[in-house]
């Protein structure tokens, strides 16, 4: 173990083990759960294992299933019980966390029904107490747990254990924070479906397993998964309680680990490859830590912060503001296509040829509004040929209301009952009417919904300039056929992919899902992607062809990992926001950042000003927004 491993351990108060993604993470959990199940096999016992929820642990559950069919793993002789359960669920509804472990696991694999216990989200409010008692109880005459597996969820919940649970708490009802159900909107076909209340173990009653595995894929968990792993212990972060077990252990993804000082700022911790990401990322932490711009800061600003070793390397503060503050100036750019008959030695696109084809991808009907509404505008006003493609249709996120008002206007459009119009709006008035709590849409109401966002789509996109003839709509099946937390990419996704980048044959692609969580619409999008794109890799159009990386989710890209930034005047700002206020069925609908209450067309306004002061900040000339994008390699 070197050094800067060494000092790492020394700030991360959890063992945590980076991987290079969640596929390679999840296989290693899955292969330590087997390794205890066949060691508890071999010697006729019995394992017990705590298992989670969500979109985190599925991969596990995946290999775990692969292990079962390849290589003859038996669950026989495992007992398993779950964190937690929506209270007032039935088992056999699609969201119930009972329903969602026979989907990813109980049904594909050995196990015994008797063997595995999820909580009863249909007890009575007047049982629960003695309820919770006797799960308690149940997992004490198990043995105990061997394994506990967890995610973190964005409030640094474990289970349903939301902040301010303590941590000798057991298993009982808890209610829902805010956010949390926020999170859950779309599962449940709007926030206000979403059920007030869970029963989950408790803190204490996790500690009590023998080992824990905390898993975090994605960057949207990159900012409480630092502060639970590296921050005092708190219960306003229940996550940081299980820095007080003696047998714990974190999996984390890229992206998910790049808010851990050994990834943020690893000069702090110990020496350092000084690549030109990692220089220009620790100048421009140096820059905002003392609120100078990049160009004012000395050898003993340096020397005083833990970068003597990079004047070392690099030259004297004085070359090295220099190179950087023109690094980043030079990322800076009002024209993303690239400025035809310009020297392009110096900016972040080529100049040849032009106009370009330009390809847009939208996973969800609100993202390329959301990442990249302005920079569209930009460059449909400078004659390049857009095309947008919006991958789902984005359905299994409108509520009720939104249709029921759809619904509404066609029956007052149209009121003769023979009409094919009318018939279709009154099976899906019916159809609405007559679904009970919490079910499932009906083709009919998925197909309105659509309808609705396709219709939001095409509004916003007229504003940034790109009219109906250039927007494409993909529908892909995984969507269409899948829900929320279990997306999974299929054969006919692929080359639908394929079929659309072989009629556009593009010279710009603008992408986002690169860093989401991998079961998310945006991640499953970019697999598809990634693997059509490689289907064509050999054809001569892909040489000739730059793929850039957008945020959809609010968030701005980091200095480092920005390489064309775009500035954006206040009236393109405020086209950009109009045309996000366009997706009218999503306000309220979409997970908001941190704790804030913010509608999404008020976040990516927030985040476009953010970056454009941080710009501002390390010396640069001083804009009113930017969106950022970073060079991606499918």
């Amino acid at each position: 173990m070197n050094k800067n491993t060494k000092e790492s351990r020394q700030l991360e108060h959890i063992s945590t083990t980076i991987c290079s993604s969640s596929t390679d993470g999840s296989e290693l959990v899955a292969r330590e759960i087997s390794d205890l199940i066949r060691s508890r096999n071999a010697d006729e016992q019995h394992a017990v294992l705590g298992l989670a929820t969500g979109s985190t642990p599925i991969g596990v559950y995946r290999e775990l299933v692969r292990l079962h069919k390849d290589e003859g793993l038996s669950f026989k002789k495992v007992l398993t019980f779950n964190l937690d359960e929506y209270h007032g669920l039935e088992p056999e509804h699609p969201e119930s966390y009972a329903a969602f472990m026979d989907r990813h696991l109980f049904s594909l694999i050995d196990i015994p029904a008797d063997a595995t216990v999820v909580p009863d989200g249909k007890v009575p409010r007047e049982d629960v107490f003695a309820y919770c008692k006797a799960y308690e109880e149940r997992i004490s005459e198990a043995g105990g747990i061997d394994i506990q597996v967890l995610g973190i969820g964005r409030t640094g919940h474990i289970g349903f254990n939301e902040p301010g649970s303590g941590r000798d708490s057991r298993t009982r009802l808890v209610h829902l924070d805010s956010l949390t159900r926020k999170d859950a909107a779309r599962d449940f076909l709007g926030e206000e479906n979403v059920p007030r209340y869970a029963i989950t173990m408790g803190v204490g009653t996790i500690l009590d397993a023998r080992k824990i595995i905390l898993l975090a894929w994605g960057d949207s968990k990159s900012e409480v998964f630092a502060k639970a792993v590296e921050e005092p212990v708190s219960d306003a972060l229940p996550a940081s309680f299980l820095q007080e077990h003696k047998d714990v252990r974190a999996f984390a993804d890229e992206a998910a680990a790049a808010e851990l000082t050994r990834k943020k700022s690893p000069w702090l911790v110990g020496p350092v490859e000084w690549t030109e990401r990692t220089t220009r990322r620790s100048v421009a932490w140096l820059s905002s830590l003392l609120g100078k711009p990049i160009l004012k800061l000395l050898d003993e600003d340096y020397s005083e912060h833990g970068l003597a070793d990079l004047l070392t390397e690099r030259g004297s503060a004085y070359e090295l503001n220099i190179r950087v503050f023109n690094e980043v100036q030079h990322t800076i750019t009002g024209w993303p296509g690239g400025k035809p008959n310009a020297d392009d030695s110096h900016r972040p696109e080529r100049s040849e040829p032009h106009p370009k084809r330009v390809l847009a991808l939208a996973p969800d009907p609100q993202d390329g509004a959301l990442g990249l509404g302005g920079t569209l505008h930009r460059l449909v006003d400078q004659g390049h040929e857009v095309t947008v493609a919006y991958l789902t249709s984005g359905n299994l996120s409108v509520p009720d209301g939104e249709a029921q008002k759809a619904v509404d206007i066609m029956l007052d459009l149209d009121e003769s009952d023979s009409s094919e119009k009318s018939a279709f709006a009154l099976q899906v008035k019916a159809d609405l009417a007559g679904r009970e709590a919490f079910g499932e849409d009906s083709p009919a109401i998925r197909k309105l919904k659509g309808l609705v966002r396709r219709g939001e789509a095409r509004a916003a996109m007229e504003i940034c300039g790109v009219y109906s003839s250039q927007i494409r709509f993909l529908n892909l099946p995984f969507y269409e056929n899948g829900r929320f937390r279990s997306f999974e990419p299929r054969e006919e996704d692929i080359v639908l992919f394929r079929e659309l980048l072989e009629q556009i044959q593009p010279h710009q692609i603008y992408v986002t899902g690169v860093l989401s969580e991998p079961t998310t619409v945006q991640a499953v999008c970019y697999s598809c992607f990634q693997k059509a794109f490689e289907l064509l890799r050999g054809e001569g159009w892909t040489k000739d062809c730059r793929c850039w990386s957008y945020r959809s989710d609010e968030r701005e890209w980091s200095v480092e990992a920005i390489d064309m930034a775009v500035p954006l005047s206040p009236d393109e700002l405020a086209n950009k926001v109009k045309g996000i206020y366009q997706h009218r069925s999503q306000r309220s609908q979409t997970p908001v950042i941190g704790r804030t209450s913010l509608e999404a067309w008020q976040q990516a306004e927030a985040a476009d000003r953010r970056l454009a002061e941080t710009y501002d900040h390390l010396g640069l000339a001083e804009y009113e927004a930017i969106e950022a994008f970073s060079r991606c390699n499918p």
